[in-house]
Order: C-alpha cells, then structure tokens, then sequence
C-alpha cells in the first residue's frame, strides 16, 4: 500500500515541492563561496555547457543555475525519477526523461536514444544540461554517455560541485550526501573539456578519462574549502593528490 501511494502523482507532487523548498532554505542559510571567484561568469560564459556531476553529489547542482539561467537535466523514466522531475521544476530546470543501458542492451527500453536526442538539441537552441557522469551502481567511474553528448553536441563538458559543511553522508551505493542547513558551502568549477566532433575511439577514452579525473578534483576541492574530506572519494585520488595530472 505504502508503495502504490508514495507512485501517487498527487504525493510524488507534495513530495517534490517539500524536496525543492527544503533545497531553498539549505542554499539561503548556508553561506557559498565560488571556487574559482569568477564560476559563475565562467559558466555562464561558456553557456550553453554540459554539467557534469557524481551520484549522489547531485542534489544541490541547482544552485550553480542563476535566475535567469535555461538548464535542463536528465532524469530517469523510474518512479524515483519522477519525484526527481518534480522538484527540479520547481527549481527551474527542465527534465529530460530517459537513461542508458550499461550495456545490456536496453537503452531503447530506458529512452536513452531518444533523451540523447533531445539532449543535442537543446544544447543546440542555447539550454544547459546537468546530468550524472557515472553510470547507476558503478560510483565515480564516468560512462560513455557525456562525452560522446558532447562530441555530438559541440559543447564542452564542465566538471561541477556543490557541498556543505553540515550534511548528511549515507552509506548508499554512491555515498550520497545531502546538505544540511546553517553552514558554510563551497560551488566548484573545473575547466571545460571538450571532444571533437571527429573524435575516434581513442580520443572518445581520453576525454572519458578527463572527465573523470575533473569530477574527482573539483570534489576533492569543495570539501576542501568546508574543511571535510569527501566522502565519496577514490584511495587513489589522496594518493595521487597534489601530484601532477
């Protein structure tokens, strides 16, 4: 019973409003600092961008966006990603409903040709898209599927972060975190990563790669600047901190 209701449009509706002025009051009383100073312009310079984020370190992509800002995201066709869809509209980003299939053959099913698609072409009329590098249940690993949206696309591929220092930190596949209100926050913008349109399958791994690496580093400097370590982090990237790229 409990299942057949929280599918209720009208619940799934209360649930997102409640999920999105819950975000509201978390970006109000938390005090943000750009990282670097001059993000937003960045961004907002380079528009239309493809936002790229971690699992799980998702939730409060939508304070980068700016008022006026026209951002869209991918969302899942899930009755989880309906609630998602809902709050993000009452955030002002539009969703893009489909996912990809790792590899089992099922993208058609999931709407993943069809949300690449529509993912192009908004880039192409001027909107912004935030969506998840990694792949569901495969944590910070970058898939596929943004870089060959920007290759596709032309647009640059821009690492992003948003963190506070009080949260919650869940023990859930992608050690997702959730910010809590009155603290302190950090916004993160890594450099552009862009993938020609004639890219080969090498150049395809190698912008994955950059990608990937990006999203570590703009993580691991955001919880940097609240004075925490990232939850989410790869052993690796502390080993690898500090050295070159």
């Amino acid at each position: 019973m409990l299942k057949r209701l929280s599918r209720s449009r009208a619940v799934q509706e209360a649930l997102g409003l409640l999920f999105a002025r819950y975000l509201g009051l978390v970006r109000r009383t938390n005090r943000f600092v750009w990282d670097p100073a001059d993000g937003y312009e960045r961004l907002v310079g380079a528009t239309p961008i493809i936002g790229a984020m971690w699992h799980g370190q998702h939730f409060m992509i939508p304070y980068l966006r700016g008022p006026s800002d026209r951002v869209a995201s991918l969302v899942s066709r899930s009755a989880d990603g309906e609630f998602n869809a809902i709050a993000l509209r009452h955030l002002g980003v539009r969703a893009i409903r489909g996912s990809g299939d790792r590899g089992r053959g099922k993208a058609r099913q999931k709407g993943g040709a069809a949300a690449l698609r529509a993912m192009v072409r908004a880039l192409a009329e001027g909107e912004s898209m935030v969506l998840t590098a990694d792949v569901p249940k495969i944590s910070r690993v970058c898939g596929s599927g943004i870089v060959t949206l920007a290759r596709m696309s032309g647009r640059p591929v821009v690492p992003l972060a948003v963190v506070t220092s009080r949260r919650i930190d869940f023990r859930s596949w992608d050690r997702a975190s959730l910010g809590l209100p009155f603290g302190r926050g950090a916004l993160v913008v890594g450099e552009p990563i862009h993938v020609p349109r004639d890219a080969d399958e090498a150049a395809l791994e190698a912008a994955r790669r950059a990608v990937e690496r990006g999203l570590d580093l703009v993580h691991e400097r955001a919880y940097a600047l609240v004075g925490a370590a990232d939850p989410g982090a790869k052993p690796r990237l502390t080993q690898q901190s500090g050295s070159p790229a």
